[in-house]
């Protein structure tokens, strides 16, 4: 009886270590087990039934860490894109076409010049930014725009050398068209990441129109997809549809509506993005080359109309599922994961900025399922564009009014 005791606790004290080394590591598996209503109360666009549990409207987790949002500077012009330099200050990006450099302590810089012109109506503009690993030595900038053609616009990538004074980019040049052009200014896509082999990584949209909406699916067309090029705009060695008929060979991925946020996982070094859906139907993915997305063929949402998309189906053999999908939207944009140790039970947590939903989602994802959501800052009315991990282990967003929020543990 003894033994059969001594056992029991030994067990019982394995179990809790277990527990303790859990939620430490960044899983945050105990805190994700919430018995919290989902944060979602409204009520959905459509009656269409996920395909799994926990795809949709996961139980609500709520930070124990005591965290401020603090508004560093709120004059920026419809800033779009954050980074952080190597020294720990943030370049962002805005709309019209200018770049301007922030320090964590607020002080923002004149806009920087030579960059190329965008066109910036309606959801165009310049867009989302990174810098180059090896910034120290080459001062390198990449960043995705729309781009006046004469059959209308599209989604295109440049680069160039920030300057020494840091007041202009130097030599700036377009890298990458995503051709077919297309006469409308909306769904850019837009996004950008430098991947460790150092190709560019970069989501384009399908335009909205439903005459361009089907060549989400064409392997011919750039639009709706996600490219992998070097950074000379070449397509990358390796992509999943090189060498194969008339499939353009800087695709990655296909079927997508809408991307504008693209991280990856700090530990697996997996590819994630959100995209918009319609009314509904915004999707959480993780990315594997050559799979298929689905938009426009399968969707979550209905049109804004309220009329059903295409065949209103929601699953198909051929095409990938949501990881999570938000219905009424959150219209999620910028993403990041948080890799930092200075708030623990966020760590490796998903951090996406939302603008219809006027907050920042955090999501909680475990064995490559959401487990846990919550929704961060929703008191500041703000439409938050992106948002990013500073390097001293704050996340810093943007938001459509022209804000800077730094975000950290008080």
């Amino acid at each position: 009886m003894t033994k059969r005791i001594l056992l029991t606790l030994a067990g019982a004290a394995f179990a809790l270590a277990a527990c303790e080394k859990k939620a430490t590591d960044g899983s945050q598996a105990a805190k994700a087990d919430s018995t919290l209503a989902p944060v979602e109360t409204k009520a959905a666009n459509s009656e269409y039934k996920p395909a799994f549990a926990g795809q949709t409207r996961i139980g609500g987790i709520k930070s124990e860490t005591n965290y401020e949002g603090k508004v560093l500077f709120s004059d920026l012009k419809n800033p779009w894109g954050i980074t952080s330099l190597p020294d720990g200050r943030l370049l962002i990006t805005e709309k019209a076409g200018t770049m301007r450099i922030a320090k964590p302590t607020g002080e923002v810089s004149a806009p920087i010049t030579g960059i190329p012109a965008v066109n910036s109506d309606g959801q165009g503009g310049l867009l989302g930014i990174r810098v180059d690993p090896d910034f120290d030595k080459n001062r390198m900038v990449y960043w995705v725009f729309s781009d006046n053609q004469p059959k209308g616009t599209l989604t295109a990538v440049a680069k160039g050398k920030l300057s020494a004074d840091e007041k202009t980019i130097e030599g700036a040049q377009v890298i990458y068209r995503a051709t077919p052009a297309f006469p409308s200014t909306l769904h850019y896509g837009g996004r950008i990441l430098i991947d460790k082999n150092d190709n560019l990584i970069v989501s384009t949209g399908e335009r909205s129109d439903t005459i361009s909406r089907p060549q989400a699916q064409h392997l011919n067309s750039a639009l709706g997809k996600i490219v992998r090029i070097t950074k000379d705009g070449k397509p990358a060695a390796g992509n999943p549809f090189e060498g194969k008929g008339d499939a353009r060979p800087e695709l990655y991925s296909l079927g997508h509506r809408n991307v504008q946020g693209l991280a990856f996982h700090p530990v697996t070094g997996d590819l994630w993005e959100v995209e918009f859906g319609p009314r509904g139907g915004d999707e959480l993915n993780r990315i594997e080359p050559g799979k298929n997305y689905g938009w426009p063929t399968i969707t979550y949402g209905i049109e804004y109309s309220g009329k059903k998309v295409g065949g209103a189906i929601q699953q198909k053999e051929g095409l990938e599922q949501p990881v999570y999908y938000w219905d009424p939207v959150v219209s999620p944009s910028g993403i990041t994961f948080y890799g930092s140790d200075s708030i623990p039970e966020w760590k490796n947590n998903l951090f996406i900025g939302s603008l219809s939903g006027m907050h920042i989602v955090r999501l909680v994802i475990e064995n490559n399922k959401v487990v846990g959501e919550e929704r961060l800052l929703a008191d500041e009315n703000q439409r938050f564009r992106d948002v990013t991990e500073g390097k001293d282990g704050a996340l810093y967003a943007v938001t459509d009014q022209g804000r800077l929020y730094r975000i950290f543990k008080k």
